[in-house]
C-alpha cells in the first residue's frame, strides 16, 4: 500500500511519519502540509518527497494518513476519498457533526476503507481487554477518569500551542479517548448531561443503550502531580479496570495502519471506522448543547 501523509505538525513529525517509514507493509510515499517548507524538511528526514500539488499526492497513493487539525481533517479526507484514498485518520474527526458526517458519507460513498486513529483502543494490553469485556457484557456502570496537563503550568508539552485544542478543551481532544473504550463496552450512548468543572474540565453523564451508566471525568488543565487516566467498570462479573498504557503511540499507529490494510483488502470495515467516529462527534456535540442548556441531551 503506498501511502501518503497529510500534515507536519509535531504529531506528524514525531509520530506518524517514522511508523510510515518502519511499517513493513506500507511504502511511504510522501508528505503534503499547509507549510511547503516544513513538507520539504519533514520528507527529507524520511527520504520521500514533499508535494505541493495535494491531488498529485492524491492520485498517486491508495492511502493517507492524516494528522491535522480536525477542522482541516474533514475537507481533506472527504476530497481523499474521492480520489479514491483509504483513510487513516485522527481523533475526532471532526468538529461539527455535519463535517464528521461528509467524511463517513464520502468513505462509504466511494468504497474506502477507513480507520480511526484512537490510540488506546489500539493498544497491545488494551486490545483483548476490549474484546473481553464487550463480550462478558453484564455491566451496570463504568468511570473514565482522562485528567491530561498539557495547559497546566510547568507542563512542557508539544501540544500546548495547538488553536483547536485551546479552543475546544478537554472535551473534544481526551473525550474522544473516553468514548471509544466505553461505547464498545457498554453499548451506544442515549442521553448525555455535561457539568464544567474548573479551567477546561468537563464532567459527563452517560445514560447507554443496553441499561449501563458511565460517568467521564476530563481535562487538559488538571495539575501535574494530579493528572493521569484510569477507568474501571462494574457489573454482572465484578469490577474490571483497564489496563495501564505501558507502551507510546508509535506501537498503537503501526497496528491501526496494518487494520487500515485489513479493511482495504478484505472490504470488511473496522469497527473504528469513520461511521464510528461520526457517533463520537454526535455525543462530543451533545455533550457542548448539555453545557449550554444546563440540561441532559439526547443524543
Amino acid at each position: 500500500m503506498r501511502i501518503g501523509l497529510l500534515g507536519t505538525g509535531p504529531w506528524a513529525e514525531r509520530v506518524h511519519a517514522p511508523v510510515l517509514a518502519a511499517h513493513p507493509g506500507l511504502e511511504f510515499a510522501g508528505v503534503w502540509g499547509r507549510r511547503p517548507e516544513a513538507a520539504e524538511a519533514l520528507g527529507a528526514a524520511h527520504g520521500v518527497p514533499a508535494h505541493h500539488d495535494l491531488d498529485k499526492l492524491l492520485g498517486e497513493v491508495d492511502a493517507v494518513s492524516i494528522a491535522l487539525p480536525p477542522s482541516v481533517q474533514a475537507g481533506l479526507a472527504v476530497r481523499a476519498a474521492e480520489a479514491g484514498c483509504h483513510l487513516l485518520l485522527d481523533k475526532p474527526v471532526a468538529l461539527t457533526v455535519p463535517d464528521a458526517r461528509a467524511v463517513a458519507d464520502a468513505a462509504r460513498r466511494h468504497g474506502v476503507a477507513s480507520v480511526v486513529f484512537f490510540t488506546v483502543r489500539f493498544g497491545g494490553d488494551q486490545i483483548p481487554w476490549i474484546a473481553r469485556q464487550a463480550e462478558l457484557g453484564g455491566w451496570f456502570t463504568g468511570r473514565s477518569d482522562w485528567l491530561g496537563s498539557v495547559f497546566a503550568p510547568g507542563s512542557g508539552s508539544p501540544y500546548a500551542a495547538s488553536p483547536w485544542r485551546v479552543e475546544k478543551g478537554a472535551l473534544w481532544d481526551v473525550g474522544p479517548h473516553a468514548l471509544s473504550v466505553l461505547l464498545p463496552v457498554l453499548g451506544d450512548a442515549t442521553r448525555v448531561t455535561a457539568v464544567a468543572g474548573p479551567l477546561d474540565t468537563v464532567h459527563l453523564v452517560l445514560r447507554h443503550a443496553a441499561g449501563a451508566s458511565s460517568t467521564l471525568a476530563l481535562s487538559l488543565t488538571a495539575p501535574v502531580a494530579g493528572g493521569g487516566t484510569g477507568m474501571e467498570i462494574r457489573g454482572e462479573h465484578g469490577v474490571a479496570h483497564l489496563p495501564e498504557r505501558g507502551e507510546g503511540p508509535i506501537a498503537a499507529l503501526h497496528r491501526a495502519l496494518s487494520a487500515l490494510q485489513s479493511a482495504a483488502a478484505t472490504g470488511e470495515p473496522h469497527a473504528c471506522d469513520a461511521e464510528f467516529g461520526l457517533r463520537v462527534v454526535e455525543i462530543l456535540a451533545g455533550a457542548e448543547r448539555s453545557l449550554a442548556s444546563g440540561g441532559p441531551v439526547e443524543v
